[in-house]
């Protein structure tokens, strides 16, 4: 009897479970399922590619101590700087720009060009520059070059370019060489300014600091401090230029763009200001902080009127002998006289007495 009681009763209670379950509103806590985490590979920053590995130069031959040699002078600014203006020297036509001046006009010795020089040995050229100051490596950031005229026509052919820094020690880094492919340095004329104009100036680049593709590594080198009259000093092969040619100096903080030069050819000289304080034009505006001088001649007898040629010395004719007094002819007596007379000739003698 209790079997059937307690049977009943389980009976009971799982019916009464069952009709629970399908009440509504019946909504029983399920056991969640554990979410799986995504584990995600830890992301790589990006990294700056590796810097390109700077050529090494293997140098074949380098120069030695240029020989000693004539200085040519250039017109300087130093005695007129405290009034801000150049004394003499500029003549934007036939470009001789003597600007060692920022556009304020005040004064910067370090690009001041007072004298320089050509020297060879047996394999190289050596350019000596003289400034009126005495640092090249002055924080502007002064570029230093020659310019090479090979047809004696003013239309420079290369240029040798040095850019800071500069050390005491003969090297390659930092000075390059340019050519002029196209003939158009000086635009149309080289006797005048022909601005504006536009030309590309020294175009192609045939050297870069030894490490472009093809150079010859030591075609050109630069040092600084090499003596009194070489604040900078440049050294290139013969072979750039042969044994005939015109050069002159350059010193430029200011455009620093051998692709616009003639400078004076990009700009009117009312555009580029003037650093004579006596000229409508002054003072300086788009064209400053350069100076350049006239160019010498090598290897041949200048006439004085090549473009750009600095001014020739005339020399100073040698005075024709002046007649003196008309010398008697055959023999005369001796100054002293004969106190008993003379026998002239054909004796020639005082007459005893």
């Amino acid at each position: 009897m209790k079997n059937k009681i307690r049977s009943f009763s389980l009976f009971s209670v799982s019916l009464i479970l069952i009709l629970a379950c399908n009440l509504p509103g019946f909504n029983p806590t399920a056991t969640a399922e554990p979410t799986a985490t995504a584990v995600l590979p830890p992301s790589e920053q990006p990294t700056e590619p590796p810097p390109t590995a700077t050529k090494q130069v293997t140098h074949l031959m380098s120069p030695g101590s240029a020989p000693n040699s004539k200085l040519f002078y250039d017109a300087e600014s130093s005695g007129t700087a405290p009034e801000r203006r150049a004394p003499y020297g500029d003549t934007y036509d036939i470009n001789r720009l003597e600007r060692p001046f920022l556009q304020d006009m005040t004064y910067v010795s370090d690009l001041d060009v007072e004298a320089f020089s050509l020297s060879k040995d047996a394999d190289w050229y050596y350019v000596s520059i003289r400034l009126i100051g005495g640092d090249p490596n002055n924080a502007l950031g002064i570029n230093y070059a020659v310019e090479l005229d090979k047809n004696r026509d003013g239309f420079g052919d290369f240029i040798v370019l040095a850019r800071p820094p500069y050390t005491s020690d003969w090297n390659t880094d930092n000075v390059q060489v340019y050519a002029d492919t196209n003939h158009d340095t000086s635009a149309i004329s080289s006797v005048r300014s022909d601005a504006p104009i536009t030309t590309d100036g020294y175009d192609s680049l045939i050297f870069d600091s030894g490490r472009g593709e093809g150079d010859d590594p030591d075609l050109a080198w630069v040092r600084i401090n090499a003596g009194r009259d070489a604040d900078v000093q440049f050294a290139f092969k013969k072979s750039l230029i042969g044994n005939i040619f015109m050069f002159g100096v350059l010193a430029d903080a200011g455009l620093k763009d051998v692709a616009q030069l003639d400078y004076v050819d990009r700009f009117t000289e009312e555009e580029a200001g003037s650093p004579i304080q006596n000229k409508k034009d002054y003072p300086l505006k788009a064209l400053y902080a350069v100076d350049n001088s006239c160019r010498e001649a090598h290897g041949f007898d200048a006439t004085g009127f090549e473009p750009m040629i600095c001014p020739r010395e005339i020399p100073t004719p040698e005075p024709k002998p002046q007649p003196g007094p008309t010398q008697p002819q055959g023999c005369q007596p001796p100054p002293e006289g004969c106190p008993y007379g003379w026998a002239g000739e054909p004796y020639c003698y005082c007459i005893p007495g």
